[in-house]
């Protein structure tokens, strides 16, 4: 193997992709790779790839001909979600080297080293099994420096009309408790302070081992050195009263919830085969609300679903605006092949979509301005993370609330207490508390 090759890894979609991506990272650096800054720069470009929209797959095929026509020489890598979910179209890989499907990603070393003695294409994409064991994966470091992700959880049972994503990603499979536990000790001795828990159906972790959420964010608020552990986006299938407490008793525990809704209007959901209607969701974030001092609710709304009426439309935006968001991230619904919603009678013109997801976010934003009109006056502990060019500190609070501070004072990585003073659009002003001075 030639030890001097450069690599540059490219993630788009989620924070289990960025999860994913450090995996390979170290997997290379370990093999003797060197990571390269640029694109530019690299022997290996590696498309770590989303396909959770249509525009998602647009931008997967303009990242990989953007490699083939500014670095023609580089080995192209497509991994991920993509070649994962549509396999059998071989148009999607045509610039493509090598092509590595979700069971194949720790193979990156192998694969890269057959490539360089054939020189031939390489398509590795292997199904995935019903009753697969969690692929065994930890990271030692993460590409913030100051909160690192823990993926605890992969696959989907739902089936959500819409989404390939259970295609792409097989059924729900959980990392053990013990395996948890190692990866956030040795995140905290490489001097990690929040841990983020990721995955694809992170609500439904444990459920083939008899654990549940909870023992996970239990398992990483044990680790000495960790001080914050916060959950990615959640569904909300089994947030149950009771594995809210349980969070509730964790002083750790940040009560940032992103609590994904994709509709307010029942028949709507229903059509989505979402597993809850709007009174389950309204009790979940009441009982979220009663349980956590100050907690942050956010979550995605999709509009123009297949066969959304104008009342079903007013409904979700009735609902949304009721339970008042910190934050809503909008979008219209995008057709995907393979999906059961692909041949569903009803589809919504894309001008609807658009003036629906306009209307959508103009509340939202309302909302969020009112959220973060909420803090102001409060005094919030704050992990700063970077500093911008015009001198200001950047961090969060436990509930997820950007807040910017003007002091020489502050550290990255350091976490301290802050007075809110001024609510911006997204993010508030502060200053140190005196007791930090």
């Amino acid at each position: 193997m030639v030890m001097t090759l450069t690599y540059h890894i490219i993630t788009l979609g989620c924070k289990v992709n960025q999860y994913e991506s450090e995996i390979m990272a170290e997997l290379l650096n370990a093999a003797g790779y060197t990571k390269a800054e640029s694109m530019i720069d690299s022997d290996i470009c590696i498309v770590n790839s989303c396909t959770v929209t249509a525009t998602g797959d647009a931008k997967n095929r303009k990242t990989i001909h953007r490699i083939r026509r500014e670095n023609p020489d580089a080995i192209v890598i497509l991994c991920g979600c993509m070649p994962q979910a549509f396999a059998d179209d071989l148009s999607l890989f045509e610039e493509c080297d090598i092509v590595m499907g979700n069971t194949a990603r720790r193979a990156v070393v192998p694969l890269i080293d057959e490539y360089l003695r054939e020189r031939q294409p390489i398509i590795r994409i292997e199904p995935h099994e019903k009753g697969e064991a969690f692929e065994p994966m930890q990271i030692s470091a993460f590409n913030e420096r100051t909160r690192a992700c823990i993926k605890i959880e992969d696959g989907c049972n739902r089936f959500c009309t819409y989404c390939i994503i259970p295609y792409a990603r097989g059924r729900v499979r959980s990392k053990p408790l013990e395996t948890i536990r190692q990866e956030a000790n040795e995140l905290a001795q490489n001097g990690f302070k929040e841990v983020v828990l990721v995955g694809i159906n992170l609500s439904a972790y444990g459920q083939e081992l008899g654990l549940n959420l909870d023992d996970a964010v239990k398992a990483v608020c044990e680790s000495d050195g960790i001080e914050r552990v916060r959950l990615g986006s959640i569904e909300p299938e089994r947030m149950t009263e009771d594995i809210l407490k349980k969070l509730a008793a964790e002083e750790k525990f940040c009560p940032h919830f992103h609590l994904s809704l994709q509709a307010g209007c029942d028949t709507t959901l229903k059509r989505m085969h979402r597993h809850y209607d709007t009174a389950e969701y309204a009790r979940i974030v009441s009982d979220i609300r009663r349980l956590f001092d100050n907690p942050s609710v956010t979550t995605d709304v999709m509009v123009g679903f297949v066969g959304e009426s104008d009342e079903d439309f007013e409904s979700s935006l009735q609902f949304c605006d009721t339970i008042g968001f910190a934050k809503t991230h909008v979008f219209p619904y995008s057709r995907r092949k393979g999906t059961a919603a692909e041949g569903m009678d009803g589809h919504i013109a894309e001008n609807v979509k658009r003036q629906r997801a306009e209307r959508m976010i103009a509340h939202a934003l309302e909302q969020q301005r009112r959220f973060m009109q909420s803090q102001v006056g409060l005094t919030e502990a704050v992990l700063f993370e970077t500093r911008g060019k015009d001198g200001c500190y950047e961090g969060y609070t436990k509930n997820y609330t950007k807040v910017r501070v003007d002091d020489d004072r502050i550290i990255s990585g350091e976490i301290v207490d802050v007075h809110l003073t001024e609510a911006c659009d997204d993010y508030c002003v502060g200053v140190v508390a005196d007791s930090n001075a």
